[in-house]
């Protein structure tokens, strides 16, 4: 790498929905945008989050010259906490709520030496070897913006997550006068947001939504549960408004959501007066007809405040005929069985439920095509690199930025770990991949990604587990007594009793035939009934449950 060199590799967020994380690279250091997590699928069994992979970083652990946020919701700052236990002298720069959100996921990880420094839209300031601007955007959630680098090799802009709204709730609307500025300057390169690149047309303005819970809030008799993500401060804010214009107390349940709301109060970003506010516990004390109630939940999650209110499991709350619940937010993919679940148990329950496409209780954070082409004709970026999506949704943008004019070879649609090597001439190419896999958070431990481990989880969920012990002479390998066999998860126990008698049969064959040839390895012993057991219970019921050998020695 020379001095004219720039290296920008994406760790996370393609491919994907969640883990937005990029290391942009040149001589003098590394700046991270974004430390997002994501949230495990189906597929995951027993995992909490899921991180991206810090390898890349690890390896070039004396070039990081800072991390640089875009906004605060889980998905550009869940994994921060994690990444600092490893860089906790390196600062980290995000507006005053980005920051704020982010303090108590610090003092929880008991990180107490972070180096946190805040920033406005609108700033410059210097990181390393690159000069970083921040410029105003349009999100779910205030404080967002995109982030501008000047580096050896020219201009590169990092979108954040955006959305061209003209009437915004809160602050001023996105700084397109900047983006045109820089356009004129000359930007060397896009990485462009691609979550709805697949919409056509634009999407409506956060305000659509109030007129929306006007409605339910004039109509509904009973008590209103709003359920949303904890950081769509936009959206809290809303209801809080619409509680103000009907006469309703707010209440909240949810621990992400509680504690936002307060960080948002406190801050500033939220006007909710003392007054107005009900504790969770204080929540049953008020009529229904004079509450609205702040609810985590919103996609599904079954540890979630409203997965619990559904389940009749909550502490406080308890559903019922007259309610209406709001859920609004859009299911993440792969959170759609979970959320129709939800919503079916509200229903069973007697509640009114509202949702998309029902009713327009959500509009989207995200910019539609149309939004994309005005961003990509006033930035003009040499190459434009779409992340922040699954690939259909990059191979849209790609598609999007073509109808404008820029040349096919000039865009890079990229997996996690390929990275994109830009030069002095203003010549772009692809780098060999990187490390990019995921860490998991297993129980508060973190883990390299194993397939291996999820494959057995999965088979564990699906198939059963069978135990043998089995008591063995330890000079000559012979079986003492009756092998022990226990099924767990495998099959009906009323119906499975013959099949363990004749698991034990088989394990016994196993055994003696072992002992004749006085194989005294436990490992290969394991192997042996692994194999014959496994090929006995396929053969007999098509299922491979995972097959444990204990040998006790005698």
């Amino acid at each position: 790498m020379d001095n004219k060199t720039l290296q920008v590799v994406p760790l996370g967020g393609l491919g994907e929905i969640g883990k937005n994380m990029t290391a942009v690279r040149q001589v003098g250091g590394i700046i991270l945008v974004d430390a997002g997590l994501a949230f495990p699928d189906e597929e995951m069994p027993g995992i909490d989050l899921v991180l991206p992979d810090f390898s890349y970083l690890r390896e070039h652990r004396d070039e990081l010259r800072g991390i640089v946020l875009t906004h605060g919701h889980e998905d550009h700052v869940g994994a921060l906490p994690y990444l600092l236990r490893e860089f906790e002298s390196v600062p980290v720069y995000g507006t005053r709520l980005t920051l704020g959100l982010v303090r108590p996921k610090l003092a929880e990880a008991g990180i107490k030496n972070a180096k946190l420094r805040e920033v406005e839209a609108g700033d410059t300031t210097k990181i390393g070897s690159f000069g970083a601007e921040f410029i105003n955007v349009n999100h779910s959630i205030p404080d967002a913006v995109a982030v501008s680098l000047r580096t050896n090799a020219g201009i590169v802009v990092f979108s954040g997550d955006y959305k061209v709204d003209f009437t915004p709730i809160e602050g001023e609307p996105m700084d397109l006068n900047r983006y045109a500025a820089l356009g004129n300057e000359g930007v060397l390169a896009y990485f462009g947001d691609s979550t709805n690149s697949e919409r056509p047309g634009y999407v409506p303005s956060e305000r659509i939504v109030a007129e929306t819970f006007d409605e339910v809030f004039e109509k509904a008799e009973g008590r209103i549960i709003v359920a949303s993500f904890a950081s769509h401060i936009h959206r809290v804010s809303q209801v809080v408004d619409a509680a103000k214009r009907h006469n309703r107390l707010v209440g909240v349940t949810g621990r992400s959501m509680i504690r936002n709301v307060q960080i948002a109060r406190d801050l500033g970003y939220l006007d909710l007066p003392q007054a107005m506010y009900v504790d969770q516990r204080d929540v049953n004390r008020v009529p229904d007809s004079d509450i609205v109630v702040l609810t985590t939940g919103s996609q599904g999650e079954p540890l979630a405040a409203l997965s619990r209110i559904a389940a009749g499991t909550h502490r406080t709350i308890e559903i019922g005929e007259g309610d209406v619940v709001v859920i609004s937010a859009h299911p993440i993919p792969g959170n759609e069985r979970g959320v129709s679940r939800t919503i079916n148990n509200l229903m069973k329950r007697g509640a009114e439920v509202l949702y998309t496409p029902l009713r327009a209780v959500h509009v989207s954070g995200h910019a539609a095509q149309e939004e994309q082409k005005l961003v990509l004709s006033l930035l003009k970026p040499k190459f434009l690199v779409p992340v922040h999506g699954e690939f259909r949704m990059l191979k849209h943008h790609a598609e999007t930025a073509r109808s404008l004019g820029i040349p096919e070879e000039n865009i890079f649609v990229l997996e996690n770990g390929a990275g994109v090597e830009f030069d002095a001439a203003g010549e772009a190419r692809r780098l060999e991949p990187v490390s990019s896999g995921a860490f998991l958070v297993d129980g508060g431990g973190v883990a390299d990604a194993s397939e291996a481990i999820m494959r057995e989880r999965q088979q564990l969920s699906e198939e059963g587990m069978f135990i043998v012990i089995a008591r063995v002479d330890a000079r000559s390998g012979e079986l003492h007594g009756t092998p022990d066999v226990i099924s767990r998860g495998f099959m009906d126990p009323q119906s499975q009793n013959g099949l363990v008698d004749d698991s034990v049969g088989v394990v016994t064959k196993t055994l003696q035939r072992t002992a004749k040839r006085r194989v005294t390895d436990w490992g290969e012993l394991k192997k042996e009934i692994r194999k014959d057991l496994a090929a006995f219970l396929s053969q007999k019921t098509r299922k491979r449950p995972i097959i444990l050998p204990l040998i006790v020695e005698v």
